[in-house]
């Protein structure tokens, strides 16, 4: 992770014996070394260290949000070629399979993170000390994460409790229902709200307004209005957060882990990683992937042209609103209004590239592959994004229009920089630009594709999607096999 949290990986079972869910990579049944109970967890320290790893898995969450992009509507596929990341440009065209192997790196990937979360969990009453309530609480945070990324991703996910899996387990614990993984990321984010700080121990590190932002997003993902609002009200009440004035600023290094951030995930370009191992890197590698081929020029680094926004999205922005130029970078138009720019094309070239996440200026002392360990912090939880979930429960629930339109209002406001775009409509046409304002305010930041889905507006708005099946992504076709018929596919798969 960044300075601000240890990067170290720690020598400990749970990264040599990850979840046996997963694919042959994260299963090794003869370890070269095995720490059990019995010589683990006997100091504060050993909690430490193992609360490192199970953090650690969230910088393989780039995927996540590379794909959360490409899926949806927003943007192409993109890369050197039609065939540049087979994965990626299948699940572009809604054609992907249960043998697509990046859907089998986010299910291996979030499943460490649950099984690292888990192996705390397991061994919480072994050891006691002075702040253990606030360690399990973030453990406890982590596991609800990286739950609630399968469970958007996949849908009924196997669960053991507070126990990692084991070798065989895949044959007899059995894939828990949608509902089921919900109640258990409630439970998480309720305790982890309950006994977590409002200010983090170290930058990067959980928070109580955290916690009960990633809670009110679950309900909101389970239509549980109510619920919804008052979480996300909590947030707002805090004082905690508020809306950066600069939209720009926010995305810059100088930026990270300010006002308005409820939760990010750190990278760092000290540490590097290679094609060999992705989820090895402490960069973002989204962004490395995100960039503009082949380029040379001020402020920006070359990279691999995938996540390419489509005309579309670009045009969907309104006269006036500053967030589109923050967004999007017309690579044509930059290029002619600074010299010395200049640029290749990739596949689906539209002209147009995610910068928000384009990879910047490397610092002197940056390690590794240029492309695949940038130091852009991944904003995963905004204010401006409580604020319109808080705007969408309050007015799907019938609660209260007023409180929706005031939120709305508010990030609308920073977007023109003016009051003269504040809406005043009720029902049903709020509710509509609420989802648009989503669309617009969140660009490029991973979430389109699921508001797309469970709003029930992905069917004709993402190209080739089909009712009763892409509302939900293929089980990687190993686990299917290793499960030995115990876990069904998901249907249309």
């Amino acid at each position: 992770m960044k300075k601000y949290f240890i990067t170290t990986l720690v020598a400990i079972t749970v990264l040599s014996t990850v979840t046996t869910s997963c694919s042959d990579e994260f299963v090794d049944p003869t370890p070269a070394y095995s720490i059990d109970s019995e010589n683990y967890f006997n100091s504060k320290a050993d909690y430490d260290n193992a609360l490192i790893g199970a953090y650690d898995l969230l910088q393989s969450s780039y995927v996540n949000v590379l794909l959360g992009e490409i899926a949806s509507d927003n943007t192409l596929a993109g890369g050197e070629s039609p065939t540049d990341v087979i994965g990626f440009q299948q699940i572009d065209d809604m054609i992907h399979t249960p043998t697509n192997s990046n859907l089998r790196d986010i299910w291996n990937w979030m499943f460490a993170g649950v099984q690292r979360a888990n192996y705390i969990l397991e061994f919480q009453n072994k050891t006691d000390f002075t702040g253990k309530t606030q360690l399990i609480a973030e453990a406890r945070f982590l596991r609800a994460y990286y739950q609630f990324e399968l469970v958007k991703w996949f849908g009924g996910i196997p669960m053991k409790g507070d126990a990692r899996f084991k070798i065989g387990d895949e044959t007899t614990v059995p894939r828990s229902t949608t509902a089921e993984v919900y109640a258990s990321i409630e439970a998480d984010l309720t305790f982890a709200a309950a006994n977590l700080s409002p200010i983090a121990a170290q930058k990067g590190r959980a928070t109580k307004g955290a916690a009960q932002a990633l809670l009110g997003k679950a309900y909101l993902y389970q239509n549980k209005f109510a619920q919804a609002a008052t979480t996300l009200q909590a947030v707002i009440n805090s004082g905690s957060y508020s809306l950066v004035t600069d939209y720009n600023s926010m995305f810059e290094m100088a930026g990270e882990n300010g006002v308005e951030s409820v939760f990010e995930v750190q990278y760092t370009d000290i540490e590097g990683a290679g094609f060999g191992c992705l989820q090895c890197s402490e960069g973002n590698v989204a962004v490395g992937f995100s960039g503009v081929r082949n380029y040379t020029g001020p402020i920006f680094s070359s990279g691999f042209s995938f996540n390419i926004p489509t005309k579309e999205s670009a045009d969907a922005f309104p006269a006036g609103d500053k967030r589109k130029d923050v967004a999007i970078l017309d690579i044509a138009a930059f290029a002619a209004a600074n010299a010395g720019v200049s640029y290749g094309k990739g596949n689906e070239d539209t002209g147009y590239f995610n910068r928000k996440y384009l990879p910047r200026k490397r610092s002197a002392a940056a390690a590794g592959d240029l492309n695949l360990t940038n130091p852009n912090n991944y904003r995963s939880i905004r204010y401006a994004d409580v604020l319109l979930m808080a705007a969408e429960a309050y007015n799907r629930g019938a609660i209260d229009d007023g409180k929706a339109r005031e939120y709305l209002n508010q990030v609308r406001r920073r977007a023109f920089g003016d009051n003269n775009h504040d809406v005043a409509v009720s029902g049903a046409a709020l509710t509509d630009l609420i989802y648009a304002e989503r669309r617009l305010e969140l660009f490029g930041e991973g979430h389109r594709f699921f508001d797309l889905v469970r709003t029930g507006k992905a069917v004709g708005t993402i190209p080739g999607f089909k009712a009763n099946k892409n509302e939900l992504f293929p089980l990687p076709i190993e686990e299917i096999q290793f499960a030995n018929g115990n876990w069904a596919q998901n249907p249309g798969y």
